[in-house]
């Protein structure tokens, strides 16, 4: 894995949370996240991710809503998820779903009869060469991003104001789904784009050069609208923003808020963009998500009284994390326990039950804000073992 930007010692490193004198720590923001209803209790949670579930289940599997492909492997599977699925605890009945699924299937077999023929949005996700693997869509995007706008602090993220997004384009559901966002809060969104299958077939080749180059015609880009714009709010991944933050005193052009996502941190890393490349003054709002799952949220006004260690919550009911066993997967791991994280994704638009994500995070407990289970210090899967090709996204 390639470092870009300034020195960060810990962009390559792993290990536990980092310890920073009280004195480094940024203050946390007047308003704290809020949610619009009280809090549920993780039993209530759970009761509302089941009858979720279960009217997902009936939505994919009945022949009036269901998609071809789900319909198909009911046949073919001789049981009947509609009749057998009533919690989350039975997900483990289905397989692993497999993302070949999405490239080698044609799109329109992912399409629910429930949808009434509406034309559909494509998405890309994942890869590096070949044909794509793809997600259809329809207005998820929309739902996912507006959940994770209401949860961003007014006072980092103002409402009604304009926003950057520094990072994939193109095929990917991100373009449309973070000018949504800002859209949603009142704003507009700048773009600048970034190809990150051709910056990882630049690293696998060794092409250095050209991978530092590339990124600094796309930074370039960024600093020019970011000096000649009014924007107070940006979207970019981890190594973008520190080299932005060579260009750049990233607060000092008015910036006042980071929603990060793409490559993974540790809280070494985590710490040195707060600190260092946001100098305390911005808020950064680490996520982890992608085209198949949407986002999952992390509390930024937490990150340093637990030294930087970042937990991330799924956007529960519409999709669920668990940290599994790798050699068992049925088996949940214990907390505080790494393991290798299993996504299911619950959507009248999309059905994924069980697909094993590439990385692995340890289990955390549920949070006040979020009565579930998160992933915490998210890393490739087979860190230790395997040499990772990460890129800039």
């Amino acid at each position: 894995m390639l470092g870009f930007g300034r020195k960060n010692p810990g962009a390559a490193a792993v290990g536990g949370a980092v310890s920073v004198p009280a004195s480094a720590q940024p203050q946390p923001p007047k308003n704290a996240v809020s949610t619009a209803n009280p809090p549920l209790t993780p039993a209530a949670a759970n009761e509302q991710l089941d009858a979720h579930l279960r009217e997902i289940i009936e939505w994919h599997f009945s022949p009036e809503t269901g998609c071809p492909f789900w319909l198909d492997w009911k046949a073919k599977a001789g049981w009947d998820p509609r009749q057998e699925i009533k919690t989350h605890h039975d997900l483990v009945k289905f397989d692993h779903f497999q993302d070949e699924w999405l490239r080698d299937e044609k799109n329109e077999r992912f399409v629910p009869k429930g949808m009434g023929g509406r034309p559909f949005n494509v998405f890309e996700t994942g890869g590096t060469t070949g044909l794509p693997k793809q997600r259809v869509g329809w207005d998820d995007y929309k739902h996912d991003y507006e959940q994770f706008g209401d949860n961003l602090s007014d006072e980092f993220f103002p409402r009604g104001s304009n926003w950057i997004m520094v990072g994939p384009t193109g095929p990917r559901r991100l373009r449309l789904a973070v000018e949504h966002l800002a859209n949603y809060r009142g704003g507009s969104c700048y773009h600048v784009d970034l190809d990150p299958r051709w910056v990882k077939r630049l690293i696998s080749r060794k092409q250095y050069d050209e991978v530092e180059r590339y990124q600094a015609h796309v930074i370039s880009q960024a600093v020019e609208i970011i000096k000649h714009r009014d924007i107070a709010c940006i979207f970019t991944t981890p190594k973008l923003l520190a080299s932005l933050g060579e260009r750049i005193s990233v607060p000092s052009q008015g910036l006042k808020g980071c929603f990060c996502g793409g490559t993974s941190m540790t809280p070494e890393y985590v710490r040195f963009l707060q600190v260092e490349v946001l100098e305390n003054k911005a808020q950064f709002v680490p996520t982890y998500g992608n085209t198949l799952m949407g986002l999952a949220m992390s509390v930024p006004e937490e990150l340093a009284q637990n030294n930087y260690s970042v937990t991330y919550w799924a956007p529960q009911p519409r999709a669920i994390l668990r940290i599994v066993d790798p050699d068992k997967t049925e088996k949940t791991m214990d907390y505080g326990q790494y393991g290798r994280v299993e996504l299911t994704t619950l959507t009248k638009e999309f059905f994924m039950p069980r697909f094993l994500e590439r990385d692995e995070a340890i289990r955390r407990p549920p949070h006040a804000k979020f009565p579930w289970d998160g992933v915490g210090d998210v890393r490739p899967f087979g860190f230790l073992e395997n040499k990772i090709i990460e890129g800039v996204y």
